[in-house]
């Protein structure tokens, strides 16, 4: 399906590795020029140079850390203007409320929560200015559902999503659509590491990893491919009445088992 997006200008972040890659992926098929942005910089030139080669677009890196003060507003003015956001820098820490202490709660939302939100303080004048562009913000299936064991996450992307519904009512009257995509449970090297700690705990075999994935409901996690073309298809205009929603990508695992599979007992 051609989306329509060739020509447009879109800024990813944490686009070095995970989803962010993946999108930046998405986004160069389409046709999009990119703008990418993560802190390494030998990584992000490895995306730049497949991306260009792949696809013809232009692609331009920036190699930032957006927990510092004053990284987003530096991002958006060398990015100018731009049709497309999407936000997607950062992750935080599994651990419930004890485990996790106040310096690692903080240094993850500065990335994930704070960097989403001054990241979007910068671009949006300047859409709302023109009339026109779309902020995808992904975020997570944890922000709809509780789980003690992923405390930090859990609340900080809560914000997120009601962050997003907020700023979307208020864009909207300027043609600015303002979105969010709620991942569950994707393949990465990051998830993996998870997934096979958690079977650790559980069986004493971080190899029996895979009986943690039976336990969701399609018997497996997504697929980094899977969560790209829906942030595509949002920044489209094919998705032009679509805004202040957020769309659950998980397989389910969100309206399954209210409890957390970390507590289940070993079988």
């Amino acid at each position: 399906m051609d989306l329509g997006l060739k020509g447009r200008v879109a800024l990813v972040t944490g686009a070095s590795r995970g989803l962010g890659y993946s999108v930046a992926r998405e986004l160069a098929a389409e046709g999009c020029d990119l703008h990418i942005a993560a802190r390494d910089a030998a990584r992000l030139d490895e995306v730049a140079a497949e991306l260009r080669a792949a696809h013809g677009v232009a692609v331009t890196v920036h190699v930032v850390d957006l927990a510092e003060r004053g990284a987003a507003e530096r991002l958006a003015a060398a990015v100018g203007d731009i049709g497309v956001l999407v936000n997607n820098a950062g992750a935080i820490p599994r651990g419930n409320v004890l485990e996790i202490d106040g310096d690692a709660w903080r240094a993850s939302w500065e990335v994930k929560v704070f960097g989403y939100i001054d990241l979007t303080r910068a671009i949006l004048p300047g859409m709302m200015a023109r009339g026109k562009g779309v902020i995808v913000n992904v975020v997570g299936v944890a922000g709809e559902r509780a789980d003690p064991n992923y405390v930090a996450t859990c609340a900080g992307n809560a914000a997120l999503i009601m962050f997003t519904n907020c700023v979307a009512s208020q864009a909207a009257a300027r043609n600015v659509r303002v979105v969010s995509v709620n991942p569950g449970p994707v393949m990465s090297d990051r998830f993996m590491s998870g997934v096979k700690r958690r079977a650790k705990q559980r069986f004493g075999d971080p190899d029996r990893w895979q009986e943690i994935l039976d336990d969701y409901p399609m018997h497996r996690a997504g697929e980094p491919g899977e969560v790209s073309a829906a942030v595509a298809f949002l920044a489209s205009d094919r998705a032009s009445f679509i805004a202040g929603a957020g769309l659950r990508i998980d397989g389910a695992v969100g309206v399954a088992d209210p409890y957390p599979l970390d507590t289940k007992k070993a079988r």
